[in-house]
């Protein structure tokens, strides 16, 4: 007797009914990738913008003198030129010893004017990133100070609200300095049980 031969393989319709499959699952995954690539950016300026904050908190305990920290437009930059001004709403920053203002630009030194130590501009990525900094009583501020103690030094900024200009469906960050000096991220989403509260 012969063995009939099998076939191997897919046929037609197992194949579309897989491809039908992968589409439907590729079609409900597409959103929240979305609300995660998102959710990345303003991760990304919150983490950079806390950094600079404690590079010029760093800085001032290190030279024994008042640094500051500075938000500089335009905010999409990749590096601070001398076109710069002062933002209370950029992901844009300069870490230095004297206002900035037309001079982001001006290599780091100690002496010269104004004694920039770091720059950094996050580039076209922060384009749909929303950024807010306030002093302690709510007002726009754009910049903060800290002296040789790292303390929050005068009415600057004391905190700064990160989020997406796509709505609540990506998570909010908060940095908060406090007047001893301490820089902290927070979640302003969750409640007070949650480790990452803001209070």
């Amino acid at each position: 007797m012969l063995n009939p031969v099998r076939q191997r393989g897919f046929n037609l319709i197992e194949t579309m009914v897989t491809v039908s499959v992968l589409g439907i699952l590729l079609a409900a995954s597409v959103p929240s990738m979305v609300d995660w690539i998102r959710a990345i950016k303003v991760r990304n300026i919150a983490e950079t913008t806390q950094a600079g904050l404690q590079k010029a908190r760093t800085e001032a305990m290190k030279r024994n003198q008042v640094v500051s920290f500075w938000m500089v437009s335009p905010e999409t930059t990749t590096s601070p030129g001398d076109d710069c001004v002062l933002s209370t709403a950029s992901g844009a920053w300069v870490v230095s010893g004297d206002n900035p203002t037309s001079k982001c630009a001006t290599a780091p030194s100690l002496s010269a004017t104004p004694r920039i130590v770091e720059t950094y501009g996050p580039g076209p990525t922060a384009a749909d990133v929303v950024i807010a900094a306030t002093d302690a009583g709510g007002t726009p501020a754009s910049f903060v100070s800290f002296n040789g103690f790292g303390q929050r030094v005068g009415a600057g900024i004391a905190r700064i609200d990160v989020t997406h200009n796509s709505g609540p469906s990506v998570r909010p960050l908060r940095i908060q300095i406090s007047t001893s000096g301490g820089i902290r991220m927070c979640d302003p989403a969750v409640g007070a049980t949650d480790p990452r509260f803001c209070p």
